[in-house]
Parts: C-alpha cells; structure tokens; sequence
C-alpha cells in the first residue's frame, strides 16, 4: 500500500504541476467587437427543442455583430414542432433560415448530418456551430470573430457555462469540466506545437477555408464526440484556440443524477474507443490516482497517500469557484470521480449487451469516438 500511495502521489505532482496547468482557471473572452466583420453563417442542428428553442434562436437572432450573418436551423425530425416555433419567433425573417433535415444515411451520426445539411447549405466565410440549447449575449458573435481575427486560428471553441443549480449539477457538473480539463489541458489545446486538440460543442467557430480543407463535416461523418473530432482534423494543418465562456450559456438542465449519468454514458466508452483492454486500463489508473489516496490516508493513515489526496483537493478549488461553490467541495473529488467511472463501465457494459448508445430517441450502434 506505501508503494502504491507514493505512486499515487508522484502522479499527482506530474498532474498539478507539469500536466498544461489543467486546473487553472482557463483562458475568457471580454467583450470585444472586431474590426473586419466577415459574413458569418450560424448553424443550429435541434431535435425535439420545443422547450429552448425560442430561448437560443432568439438570443442568435438578437447578436450585435457589425457584420452581415444569419441563422441557420436544421430541424432533425423532430415531432415537437420545434421548427414551427423557430420560424414564428420575431425578427426571424429574412435572418433565419430553416432546414427540414433529410433522413439521416447510414454511417452518419445524427447530429452530425444535421450540421452537414446546414454548412452544406451556406457559403460565408464563417461558420458558427452551436447547439440548439445555449443562449448568447448579444456580444457572443463579435467577441469569438475578434479571437479568430486577432490570433488568425481557424477554430475558436468555448466551454460555455453550465447549470449547476440542482442537487445533482453542483455535485457533478463542476468536476466534468475539471476532467474534461485534465483530458484535454486548455493551455496544450491552444499550443500549435502540442498535438492536444479538443473543442467543446456548444460554440464552435471554424473557417469555410478550414472545413474545406479537411473534407468538410464529411470527413467526420461517424464521430460521436464530434467536437473533439473536428477539431482533431483542424489542427493537423491549422491552428485553434479553446476557452471558457463568460457569454453563452448552457439552458438544458440535468435535475437528477440519473440524467447525468445518461449524459455521460453517451460518449464514455466511445471515447475508448470501445475496448475493453483500454476500458481496464483507464479504470485502474482512476482507481489509482483518485481512489487509492483517500484510502491509503483513512485506512492506513498513509501520509503520501494524504499528500496526494490534499494536491488532488487543491486542484478541485479553482474549479469549485468558478461555480460558485465553496471550497469545502474539494475533498469530495474521489467519490464524484467513481460516480464518472462507474457510468464509464455502465456505457461500456451497455454497448456488450448490444444496447449501444441512445440520444434523443436514436440509437448508435456503430458510432466512433
């Protein structure tokens, strides 16, 4: 147990001070108005969005940007009337267009050949993806257009804010961004040296030059991470930026832990990459770094392992501000990491009994990371 709780802490030292400075703050976007306004085109797949679908187009259709843009709304099937709302909301015409999605082909994941039928459908030299479930400040679109334009990348990404009202959000969400984080180091991200590529879904702004050069949404028809995926294609051959929203805001809540839990089951095992050698892998190397401390400290009053369970708390309490939640959160790190874990082998146990993944009543059964 001392060898493993030394280990434990030698991972926690290489973490917290060598790993991209993962559980910093990250970097945020002030407000910000560009000088050179490029054509910009919004681009809104929505599958059953009747209950935030005013909220979001809304808030697209309100954007203060000195440029000419529109909104685009690709309508995935939905029997909600999700469209209808959409078109019937004011200042929609003549800056909104909506697309009644074709169905989807084999290989395509859905979300994706919604996003494809939309890019598919503009030619700007801009194109803005996000999801059907964020509102933005007016200053949301100027603000990622004057990242772009004055660090030349060809895809600036947000982490935008999350709910964390709920019982189940304020002990799950903060950590999700703290391991999405971990994953993904923001500051590697942004590194054109570093391979590290990753984005976050909600807001995405990629050139038409990039998206061309790659294939298009094509070239990554079948990824279900799709965020992380196309920034993967962009970066080999461009530059990206990825950061922390302070304009836009996630409006879809997650009241129970159950609902978290499908959340997270949706792309876990996808993202290894459906193995279970590495679903074994990953579980004992969380095992050790966020499991074993606490243990060695309490049952073995091991003082690495206490060491190790302090830097990994310390490495919460950034994270924990940025939700407003205190600090007093942070020790509770391990046991909020075996809740992600054990969703992780539920996704993984899923998908070998044959049941895949199901989002929005839509099955995936071959789907990739």
């Amino acid at each position: 147990m001392t060898a493993l709780a030394w280990l434990a802490l030698l991972a926690w030292v290489y973490l917290v001070f060598l790993h991209g400075r993962f559980w910093q703050a990250g970097p945020t976007l002030a407000p910000a108005r560009p000088r050179h306004a490029p054509p910009v085109a919004v681009v809104v797949p929505a599958r059953d969005e009747a209950d935030v679908i005013a909220r979001s187009i809304g808030s697209l259709l309100a954007q203060d940007y000195p440029g000419p843009f529109r909104v685009v709304l690709v309508d995935d099937n939905s029997t909600d009337g999700t469209a209808a709302i959409a078109r019937a909301l004011p200042g929609a015409t003549g800056r909104l267009t909506v697309i009644d999605g074709a169905p989807r082909p084999a290989g395509w994941a859905g979300k994706l050949w919604a996003v494809h039928q939309g890019v598919a459908a503009t030619t700007e030299e801009m194109v803005l993806l996000t999801d059907a479930d964020i509102t933005h400040d007016p200053a949301h679109l100027s603000t990622l257009v004057t990242q772009a334009e004055r660090t030349g990348v060809d895809m600036a990404s947000e982490m935008v804010a999350l709910n964390c009202e709920s019982r189940a959000e304020r002990a799950l969400v903060p950590a999700f961004v703290y391991l999405f984080a971990l994953l993904y180091p923001f500051a590697w991200v942004n590194d054109p040296l570093r391979a590290t590529a990753a984005a976050a879904g909600g807001t995405v702004l990629v050139r038409r030059r990039a998206l061309d050069r790659i294939g298009g949404i094509a070239a990554i028809s079948g990824a279900l991470i799709d965020d992380v995926t196309l920034a993967g294609a962009v970066k080999r051959g461009g530059r990206i930026w990825l950061g922390h929203s302070a304009l836009a805001r996630s409006i879809r809540p997650y009241p129970g832990f159950a609902d978290i839990w499908r959340m997270v089951a949706r792309s876990a095992y996808v993202q290894l990459r459906y193995s279970p050698l590495l679903l074994v892998a990953t579980t004992l190397g969380l095992a050790l770094v966020f499991l074993l401390p606490p243990y060695a400290a309490l049952a073995h009053h091991s003082l690495p392992g206490l060491a190790a369970w302090a830097l990994m708390a310390a490495s919460f309490v950034p994270t924990l501000w940025r939700f407003g939640l205190p600090w007093l959160w942070a020790p509770l790190l391990p046991a909020i990491a075996a809740f992600y874990m054990a969703a992780t082998i539920g996704a993984a146990l899923d998908h070998h009994r044959g049941r895949g993944v199901v989002w929005k009543r839509r099955a995936y059964t071959e789907t990739r990371a």
